[in-house]
């Protein structure tokens, strides 16, 4: 059955997804109740809850804008096990030991910063055209190259009150990290093995889990004028400042001509008519239109 409207107003919405479901099941359910194409911005693996921004619109169209957005996790691994997948999820196996606490004291500061990291076999990742969750359910052998990922914190937040061999972390991190790959590799600096149990998003940039709508909400089927409530708009989520126009550059960007500017290079805001256009780009004391939403 269609909805008999369609949202009238384009932006975001960030949704708490539950654990169990894909985030596709988030964007199909955002895409009937808004009568519009939806796209998220960063995936959430099944087992992994919390912070999915879901673009309504032409807001999915700004998803390039997203990608080097720092995010925060609470996450669980558990130590004295290992898997295929690098989580709970796989197939489990009992190997290596369970560290005391005092033991993470020296570990963990050597993977703040820039660091290298080695992606799950079963992740996305694309290999000679192929994702690498597919060749490794079919079971390919095939290897993953490091690639270069941004921690800016870890903290220990002590054991877990349920399991004795699961130790609780927030971590602070840049976008394109596998938290799956920290906790294998935290524990390979302990010596021993250790998968992912449990994964929460409290942040993604802008959007944080205070702010989300639970998805029990959405599966209530709610009117469009409940949804439009937790409607972020476009503009507010980018950190970028406006760029100030004359009607006569206005005219000119609009048309995809370049125009002088004075300001520095980067990425700016543009309006026209009082709404939000777009993003334009400044090079060389050249401005031009980069992403239109109108």
């Amino acid at each position: 059955m269609k909805r008999e409207s369609k949202i009238a107003q384009f932006g975001f919405f960030s949704v708490d997804k539950p654990s169990g479901i894909v985030s596709s099941a988030v964007v199909n359910k955002l895409k009937w109740l808004t009568g519009v194409p939806c796209g998220h911005m960063g995936t959430l693996d099944p087992l992994a809850s919390g912070v999915l921004p879901v673009g309504v619109g032409n807001a999915a169209r700004l998803f390039d804008y997203f990608l080097e957005k720092e995010k925060e996790y609470i996450a669980e691994f558990t130590f004295g096990v290992d898997s295929d997948t690098l989580d709970s999820t796989g197939t489990l196996r009992a190997e290596g030991y369970v560290p005391d606490e005092g033991a993470f004291s020296s570990v963990l500061p050597t993977f703040i910063g820039d660091i290298l990291q080695i992606p799950p076999k079963y992740s996305a990742k694309n290999v000679n055209g192929k994702r690498g969750y597919e060749l490794a359910r079919a079971g390919v052998e095939f290897e993953l190259a490091p690639k270069k990922v941004r921690i800016h914190a870890i903290e220990l937040l002590g054991k877990s009150e349920e399991k004795a061999d699961t130790y609780r972390f927030k971590i602070r991190c840049g976008g394109g990290t596998y938290i799956r790959s920290l906790a294998r590799d935290i524990a390979a600096a302990l010596d021993t093995k250790a998968v992912m149990s449990s994964l929460l998003r409290t942040q993604s940039g802008y959007f944080t889990l205070e702010k989300s709508i639970p998805f029990a909400l959405l599966e209530q089927d709610p009117p469009i004028e409940e949804l439009e409530k937790y409607l972020i708009p476009t503009e507010k989520v980018l950190p970028f400042e406006v760029l100030p126009l004359t009607e006569k550059q206005e005219e000119k960007l609009y048309n995809g001509q370049r125009i002088a500017v004075e300001e520095a290079d980067g990425l700016y805001k543009i309006y026209k008519d009082g709404g939000f256009y777009g993003i334009a780009e400044v090079s060389n004391g050249l401005a031009k239109a980069k992403t239109k939403l109108c």
